[in-house]
């Protein structure tokens, strides 16, 4: 069987996706339920239309785009990812895996195969946690991981419930209705770039995930004591801002002290108040992101940050809260899929390598209820979510034809 992407096409069709946008090119910004981002909704949907794939859309957005296998008593195969995009990111991430997704499998129609499972593809719903503040929202509802009485407590940062905007985009059935089974599906495949250096660096074309790390999420709240910069001695200061310091550079620590490269801890967010030159900081909020690939290892790092908060708590007389947000489990690839992938490499002529992601994704949560894998390809300098990130055309070929072969393979 002869597996030929339309390279022009499915490069015209990411350059016409990434012209949905709040913010203006190279950068994309396309926040989930925006009206760019319903706008990108209905032209992706469009495209599946005319590939004659039916259509559904559940009630928290995701779509499925069914290509219909002669045999509808099995499980389907699926593959997808998402659209939606961080502000001021690049065109790459997650599109690459719905629009490459479908010309898979636009290749495997041309080439005459006819699949005896379906073949699914799903535009998961806000990939990203730009807007309430939890990433894989559609995917976590798909495989029971979020619940839909803790979705409908979800707010953006105008106060607007998660129900009211879906509700504002049109969708309108029951939240208790999105889940799937368990084994719904035969095996997911998800095609991205790798948003790391390694391949390029390594000179190789294709990564077959084995793992993905998964990330637990801390906020942590600091009291001190504010007053005037010039009039409070030193030795007198209960600084919120300084322990904040202290507990960030102990998290850094403590996921060095693994000796593990797949752990991971940052301080991404830090906010001081009252903010002012002249003040010193009487409150201070911390968000920590902490993953590994090994769950123990990960929550062995989390019983060391709160120890560090506590020590640092005490030494500097502040006060301080840990709240978990959330702890997602990592996930192993299955060999299922991992072999239907290393096959059709083989049978391309496509160097691969394996490795673990340390970004999560949709897979991570569609792993809970199907054999899942991913097929990561190159990007340049590993950047992502930043308007230069950048997947040649190679590359994303290669992948689109490693995915379709596997594709075609687990439909058998």
């Amino acid at each position: 069987m002869q597996i030929t992407p339309d390279l022009s096409r499915l490069l015209n069709e990411l350059e016409t996706l990434a012209s949905f946008s709040d913010a203006p090119a190279p950068a994309v910004t396309r926040v989930v339920f925006s009206a760019q981002d319903l706008a990108a909704r209905a032209y992706v949907q469009k495209l599946f239309s005319a590939a004659a794939l039916e259509l559904r859309t559940d009630a928290v957005g995701n779509t499925f785009a069914r290509w219909a296998g002669t045999d509808p008593n099995v499980p389907a195969v699926a593959t997808g990812s998402h659209t939606d995009a961080v502000p001021h990111a690049g065109r790459y991430d997650g599109t690459v895996g719905v629009l490459g997704g479908l010309e898979a499998i636009r290749a495997l129609q041309r080439s005459g195969f006819r699949p005896r499972r379906s073949i699914e593809l799903l535009t998961f719903t806000s990939e990203e946690p730009t807007r309430f503040g939890i990433g894989c929202l559609g995917s976590r509802l798909l495989s029971g991981t979020l619940s839909p009485e803790s979705a409908r407590q979800l707010k953006d940062s105008d106060g607007k419930s998660l129900e009211e905007a879906l509700r504002q985009a049109g969708l309108d059935g029951s939240l208790e209705n999105v889940r799937l089974a368990n084994q719904f599906y035969h095996g997911f495949v998800e095609l991205h770039i790798e948003q790391g250096p390694l391949l390029e660096r390594k000179g190789i074309p294709i990564g077959i995930v084995t793992a993905i790390a998964a990330p637990a999420t801390l906020r942590v709240r600091i009291e001190g004591s504010g007053g005037h910069a010039g009039a409070v001695l030193m030795p007198d200061r209960r600084d919120a801002f300084l322990a904040a310091a202290e507990i960030a550079l102990a998290v850094e620590s403590v996921a060095k002290a693994t000796r593990s490269a797949d752990s991971v801890a940052t301080t991404g967010v830090c906010n001081v108040f009252p903010g002012a030159v002249n003040s010193i900081p009487s409150r201070a909020v911390l968000e920590i992101d902490v993953r590994d690939t090994d769950l123990a290892r990960r929550d062995v790092m989390l019983s060391a940050i709160r120890a560090a908060c506590e020590a640092i708590g005490v030494k500097r007389q502040v006060r301080v809260e840990v709240e978990l947000i959330n702890a997602d489990a990592p996930a192993q690839a299955s060999p299922l899929i991992t072999e239907a992938l290393s096959a059709s490499c083989q049978a391309l002529g496509i160097e691969f390598m394996s490795m673990v992601s340390r970004a999560y994704h949709d897979s991570l949560f569609l792993s809970r209820i199907a054999p899942t894998g991913m097929i990561f390809i190159p990007c340049r300098n590993g950047v992502s979510h930043r308007p230069d990130e950048y997947a040649s055309p190679e590359d994303i070929k290669r992948g689109v034809q490693v995915l379709a072969s596997a594709l075609a393979q687990l439909a058998q």
